[in-house]
């Protein structure tokens, strides 16, 4: 092989040992930024209804955390906040009520249908 082909050939290596790295590269960093991105999505969160109870009765999330009420009780109920700030149409046996949580406090709730079931939801 000439000294022209061997300078060539390595030159091609090089660049292709340079793509490689690079790629490798690209792909940890995606692999620790969809980490991080999971990381800090919150979970989304369930409350049953059922035997005319919420459960659980309090609940503490992150701002940004969707709550959903699902009823398997066999009476309608809904899920109403103390201060206005939710409230869930009727819902029937199976029928879910989704909220998302986006600013810190406490926010306790009830069944306008049945006011002695009482919940809380604490965002943080």
């Amino acid at each position: 092989m000439n000294f022209q082909m061997h300078r060539f050939v390595s030159w091609v290596v090089a660049v292709m040992l340079a793509t490689f790295a690079a790629m490798m590269f690209a792909a940890a960093n995606t692999q620790a930024l969809q980490a991080a991105q999971s990381a800090q999505t919150p979970a989304a969160v369930e409350v049953k209804i059922d035997n005319f109870s919420f459960a659980p009765v309090e609940i503490s999330v992150s701002a940004g955390t969707t709550v959903t009420w699902t009823n398997r009780d066999d009476i309608p109920h809904t899920v109403v906040s103390t201060d206005k700030v939710f409230k869930s149409k009727v819902l029937d046996t199976d029928d879910k009520y989704s909220y998302t949580f986006t600013k810190p406090g406490t926010y306790p709730y009830f069944c306008s249908v049945h006011p002695k079931m009482t919940g809380t939801v604490v965002v943080k």
